[in-house]
């Protein structure tokens, strides 16, 4: 009986409900099952420890490092493990916070000011592999009123895989708050400050969070219902793009294992975003020739589309032939 006045004044003190606290805390889960798979183990302590790190007394943590270590974790890990720990299904308050502390925002998300949307997004445009990532959200998880989910054929996981191959960059979503059942994710930003851009802002803003793709791709995972829409075919690899040049490493390198493995329309997306012109990169080289060709299906020639039919020249044989018949008739 004692004991039983003790758990529930315990309860009472916590201002949690015994019969919601008793219930499985799905993050907490998540959590536990990384520690228990080596690979996942290691990477998380990892990026654990380097977020945590504090420089200075003016300066958090060395955040360059700490987006890195996300990125390899993110990348690195099976998703099986990576989504459960960020896409949980939560039914009180400190199961959503723990959610939300998934990716340390102390040091990999938030900051003292918010800046621009705008500004943050050209800034991720002068990165070749934030740039690229960003086009993949915008390719996988625009809204789509012709489909049941609101997303693009129907697909959760290429939305989701879009959505975390944005973590790791100064791009990097997260929700906003704690609230167990509102999914409400975005950058760390606002459009204050905007000016006549403000509009333009604001749509991009919304793009995460006011996006019906993206927060029901996350309620699907967190209730074990996506498996129903997901395609039974091999999914589209969102977080990985190709790498234009390989960059300098840092002194302690947690190198990213990115590879050749999206698609070039991919990066023609992310081109077309920037306006760049043609033949000035590698990647600008890709759409080009992507683009402006066509293959025959089972032949191995390629027809340039608007090349147009080519026109007809006598062969070599045809050509001596009549030389000959020429000199007969001499």
């Amino acid at each position: 009986m004692i004991l039983a006045n003790v758990f529930c004044l315990f309860f009472l003190g916590t201002g949690a409900d015994p019969v919601v606290s008793a219930k499985s805390n799905h993050c907490l889960d998540a959590a536990k099952a990384c520690n228990l798979n080596d690979n996942c183990k290691k990477l998380r302590s990892s990026y654990i420890s380097i977020c945590n790190r504090e420089i200075s007394p003016t300066e958090r943590c060395n955040r360059r490092k700490c987006h890195k270590a996300l990125r390899q974790f993110f990348d690195r890990v099976p998703s099986e493990y990576t989504y459960r720990m960020l896409f949980c299904s939560c039914q009180d308050q400190a199961c959503a916070e723990r959610r939300r502390q998934t990716i340390l925002p102390s040091c990999s998300y938030e900051d003292k000011e918010k800046p621009n949307c705008l500004d943050l997004r050209g800034v991720c445009r002068t990165d070749h592999l934030c740039r690229s990532r960003l086009a993949d959200f915008h390719a996988n998880c625009r809204a789509s009123y012709q489909t049941v989910t609101s997303c693009p054929a129907d697909n959760y996981q290429a939305c989701l895989g879009s959505y975390a191959g944005m973590i790791g960059f100064d791009m990097t979503p997260n929700y906003v708050d704690s609230s167990p059942t509102g999914i409400v994710v975005s950058p760390w930003c606002s459009c204050r400050g905007s000016g006549n851009m403000e509009e333009e802002c604001e749509k991009f803003l919304r793009d995460f969070t006011e996006n019906p793709c993206l927060r029901n791709a996350i309620q699907a995972f967190g209730n074990g219902t996506d498996v129903n829409v997901s395609p039974k075919g091999p999914s589209f690899q969102a977080t990985q793009a190709p790498r234009v040049e390989k960059t300098p490493s840092l002194p302690d390198d947690l190198s990213d294992s990115t590879s050749l493995g999206t698609s070039v329309i991919t990066t023609c997306t992310s081109v077309q975003e920037q306006g760049l012109k043609a033949n000035n990169s590698k990647e600008l080289s890709m759409c080009f020739t992507e683009l402006t060709t066509n293959i025959i299906p089972g032949s191995n020639k390629v027809i340039k589309p608007n090349s147009g039919p080519s026109r007809a020249r006598p062969s070599a044989a045809l050509t001596v032939l009549s030389v000959l018949m020429l000199k007969l008739a001499l």
